[in-house]
C-alpha cells in the first residue's frame, strides 16, 4: 500500500488549494478514503471522508462548507479542494485508507495559510 500526497504549499488567507493523494498497492475503488491534518502541538484530526464509490462524504465542522473531498477511481486518486483558507487550517495534511484492520497513511504534506 502506498499513498502519496501532493499539492500543498503556502497560500494567503482566503485563498484556495487542492490536495491530491495517489494510491497504489490495493484495490482503490473498494475502499473509503480519508483526509486528516495535524497542526503543530495538536493531535491529528479527521478532516473529511469519502465512500468507496464517492456517493457519500463527511466533513469536520471546522471545514464544512469550505472543503470538498472527491475521488477518481479510474486514476486511483482522492482530492481535497480547500477554499476560504484560514490561518488555523495550517497543518500537515495526510490521506489514509483502512485496509485489513490497519490504517495506512501517506507521508503528509504541509499546508501553510499566512499573509
Amino acid at each position: 500500500v502506498q499513498l502519496v500526497e501532493s499539492g500543498g504549499g503556502l497560500v494567503q488567507p482566503g485563498g484556495s488549494l487542492r490536495l491530491s493523494c495517489t494510491a497504489s498497492g490495493f484495490p482503490f475503488s473498494s475502499y473509503a478514503m480519508r483526509w486528516h491534518r495535524q497542526a503543530p502541538g495538536k493531535e491529528r484530526e479527521l478532516v473529511a471522508s469519502i465512500s468507496s464509490v464517492g456517493d457519500s462524504t463527511a466533513y469536520a465542522d471546522s471545514v464544512k462548507g469550505r472543503f470538498t473531498i472527491s475521488r477518481d477511481n479510474a486514476k486511483n486518486m482522492v482530492y481535497l479542494q480547500m477554499s476560504g483558507l484560514k490561518p488555523e487550517d495550517t497543518a500537515v495534511y495526510y490521506c489514509s485508507a483502512f485496509i485489513s484492520s490497519s490504517r495506512y497513511w501517506g507521508q503528509g504534506i504541509q499546508v501553510t495559510v499566512s499573509s
